[in-house]
């Protein structure tokens, strides 16, 4: 089915989407993060996955009928159109520079700003998480600001220590576990980004906003 604004189409015998047409935009992943949570309070389905400007949910289809779950599907994507998204506010301690941030120099060279310029811009920034994905717990995020794009780095790393803030080309993030990675390190954080034992094992969580806060003795 097509809709103009989005498509809800079966992906197989176990699963539906929803998809809206690119570009990406706050407003509508904010009625993605919405019906998200309307399916999962439900508690109907196998697994329901949002991501960028779409969503699937699996079902069992022994127990559901695809067409049906495409109806849901629309009548909570318009529904979703109304809501209102009271987003949370997380605030994430950065040690920007020195050991953990060994690229904070390179991304001011390129940016043309000093090190403590970088500094204050990144941590200034409002941030928005659209999506968790790459790692558990990595949370994809949009508003960093444009004089801060820079560039992967040409040799990604073979390990980039849990915990590592970086930017990688218009967007910022931080790595929850060590692996290899090419984005730009400007910092690091203690904070636990992904832990099983938790009943919320994300930190972040899609439609959270997100400020980073420089401490006290950072390289600039």
């Amino acid at each position: 089915m097509d809709h103009g604004e989005a498509r809800f189409y079966l992906m197989g015998e176990r699963a539906a989407v929803v998809h809206s047409a690119p570009p990406a935009t706050l407003s509508c992943q904010r009625r993605i993060w919405w019906l998200a949570d309307a399916l999962r309070a439900r508690q109907s389905y196998c697994d329901i996955v949002p991501g960028m400007n779409n969503l699937s949910v699996v079902f069992d289809p022994l127990q559901q009928d695809g067409d049906a779950v495409l109806a849901e599907l629309e009548t909570l994507w318009h529904a979703a159109a109304s809501a209102a998204l009271s987003p949370r506010l997380v605030e994430i301690a950065v040690q920007y520079g020195g050991e953990g941030g060994p690229d904070l120099a390179e991304v001011a060279r390129h940016t043309g700003l000093s090190e403590a310029g970088v500094i204050a811009a990144h941590s200034a920034a409002s941030y928005v998480v659209f999506f968790l994905g790459f790692q558990p717990g990595f949370a994809y995020m949009g508003g960093l600001p444009e004089q801060l794009a820079t560039p992967r780095r040409a040799e990604p790393r073979l390990s980039v220590p849990a915990g590592s803030v970086g930017i990688g080309g218009a967007q910022t993030g931080i790595y929850p576990a060590a692996s290899p990675g090419g984005w730009q390190l400007i910092g690091h954080s203690d904070a636990i980004l992904f832990d099983p034992q938790r009943a919320q094992p994300s930190l972040l969580l899609p439609g959270d906003n997100v400020r980073f806060v420089a401490q006290g003795g950072q390289h600039a």
